[in-house]
């Protein structure tokens, strides 16, 4: 079976910008993205309910170019104010040309 290399950009972060995140994640070139609520404890521990909200995952399969672009405006726009994580994986994606 044919298989496209692309890349997977994870996201978790506050669910506060569960409307703010999508909008801008297409904007930069995603073709379109998955969301879940997620728990978790981390660096900052878990969340102590002072901060209303729970966390999100978000997962975009995109090219090298707009995994670049998602990753800069999450260090510019987000890293800075919220509580946000990112990572990127190596995929391999059945059905890939639906991603370019």
């Amino acid at each position: 079976m044919h298989t496209l290399p692309l890349k997977l950009v994870t996201i978790v972060g506050e669910a506060v910008l569960a409307e703010r995140l999508p909008a801008e994640l297409l904007a930069l070139g995603a073709k379109g993205w998955t969301m879940v609520d997620a728990q978790g404890e981390g660096s900052r521990d878990m969340r102590s309910g002072l901060v209303p909200g729970d966390n999100l995952r978000i997962e975009v399969v995109v090219t090298d170019a707009v995994a670049e672009r998602i990753l800069d405006a999450l260090a510019e726009r987000y890293f800075p104010n919220y509580a946000l994580v990112a990572w990127v994986a190596d995929v391999h994606v059945v059905r890939g040309e639906k991603y370019q």
